[in-house]
């Protein structure tokens, strides 16, 4: 069978995600057989170069011999056992090593099998915290506008996507929503770079009002992926800390996109010097290879489920694959990569030079509004007007042009709306990077002009 052959078969069963399957008369699925370092071949051997990391989560290339070998071993001695009342090395040893580099003060871990699972895993932990400790007026939850923390409801209520949430909000629960900050179109008409985040105050108004009856405000650390890339700095996530603690509001950092280096920091919480009371961890996790998530805790939080069982104060929350050990046998096989092969620290020192390769091949271009980086994270939005910011009309899915012309010439883009980006793997090489960069900037301009 050839390719024609294979994507024939696909859409006879599948229901792709994130998708609209009349799109894929056009566009037929692309039937991968293997994948290598930054790359992945189709079933006729074409080549694309996977610089969105197959939705963020392939963290040191496909096929990394390392983190095979190391799924075969554990593959050998247990592949799954239930993780209550039983546990396994695998999962133990991982907790160690991921004290070594969590935020001071997370201590205790709770597994599950997907970032949205651990969202909903700290929403109900925040909440059940606060009913146990005498604040139950505490019931809602705060979180940014055109945040995404998941799919599943209770993730799904605080994102603040509509795309993803404005049919199913009758099922939703009753958010809190903040401004976001947003760099590239300052309310306070700021540049990038000179503020001291006084965009705060709408966060500030927000806790006045409804920090006595909220558990917890979840955010995206620096980062909001699905909103198109929008950074903000460290210095407006430092500030949402001190409200937190003012108003008695746990901080769930929702580190599923931006831990374990992507932001060129282990945890992009490190860049602003803080720790959250509940942090969520996935995808670079294992690496992209494994479904795991881990919702990391306090103490504090911790002792308050701490009873005798009648007393019926356990987190009776639980998923059929948590702790599952080649899960945490691929985590660890990661944590051990990243340290021996020093990936963030040489990251950091990609992270300029790819940064200017967007800038010289980009930069002057009429709609190109803003090139921003953070760590290897690097976002391209589109403009109609430069100089008024001016969006082109959603009906022309510039973005979805350029990604389908882009896969023609081998490189997976896969832009959030108008916004292009780039979200390797860590072990991207200058020469992939410059390759990326050139058959990007060629799709723009041919579909742009």
């Amino acid at each position: 069978m050839n390719h024609s052959d294979w994507s024939k078969k696909d859409l006879e069963y599948i229901w792709h995600p994130c998708s609209q399957m009349k799109d894929y008369e056009t566009l037929p699925p692309i039937v991968v057989d293997h994948g290598k370092g930054v790359n992945l071949y189709d079933v006729d051997g074409k080549r694309y170069l996977d610089v969105v990391s197959s939705w963020w989560c392939n963290l040191l290339g496909h096929s990394h011999p390392k983190i095979n070998r190391a799924i075969k071993e554990q593959l050998d001695s247990l592949e799954h056992v239930i993780f209550a009342n039983f546990s396994h090395r695998p999962a133990i040893t991982l907790c160690e090593e991921l004290m070594k580099k969590i935020p001071r003060g997370l201590c205790k871990f709770n597994f599950s099998d997907n970032g949205s699972a651990s969202i909903e895993s700290a929403m109900k932990m925040s909440f059940q915290y606060h009913y146990q400790t005498g604040n139950r007026q505490k019931v809602r939850f705060m979180s940014l506008s055109d945040a995404y923390h998941g799919e599943t409801l209770g993730a799904l209520s605080a994102g603040g996507l509509d795309l993803y949430s404005e049919l199913y909000k009758p099922l939703l629960l009753d958010i809190v929503r903040i401004p976001a900050p947003d760099c590239y179109r300052c309310p306070k008409g700021n540049k990038r770079g000179c503020c001291q985040a006084e965009c705060i105050d709408a966060a500030q108004e927000a806790f006045a009002r409804h920090g006595d009856e909220c558990a917890a405000l979840l955010v995206e650390p620096l980062l909001q992926g699905s909103a198109g890339m929008r950074m903000y700095p460290p210095a407006y996530l430092a500030k949402l800390r001190s409200l937190c603690d003012a108003y008695n509001v746990h901080l769930i950092a929702d580190e599923i996109a931006t831990g374990f280096g992507r932001t060129g920091s282990m945890f992009a919480c490190d860049q602003a010097g803080v720790s959250p009371d509940i942090m969520c961890v996935s995808k670079g996790l294992t690496g992209g290879y494994m479904p795991m998530s881990i919702t990391i805790t306090t103490q504090k939080i911790y002792d308050a489920f701490y009873a005798d069982y009648r007393e019926g104060k356990a987190f009776m929350h639980s998923h059929t694959y948590s702790g599952n050990p080649l899960g945490c046998s691929t985590a660890l096989a990661v944590l051990k990569v990243l340290d021996e092969e020093h990936i963030i620290p040489r990251a950091q020192e990609k992270a300029p030079l790819f940064r200017q390769m967007i800038v010289e091949a980009l930069g002057d271009h009429p709609h190109v509004g803003e090139i921003r980086s953070l760590g290897l994270v690097n976002a391209i939005e589109l403009v109609e007007n430069r100089e008024t910011k001016k969006s082109f009309p959603s009906e022309q899915r510039l973005g979805y042009r350029i990604y389908r012309e882009a896969l023609k010439q081998g490189l997976l883009l896969r832009p959030l709306g108008d916004v292009l980006y780039f979200n390797p793997p860590l072990v991207i090489s200058p020469e992939e990077m410059e390759e990326a960069v050139s058959i990007c900037a060629s799709c723009i301009r041919k579909v742009l002009g």
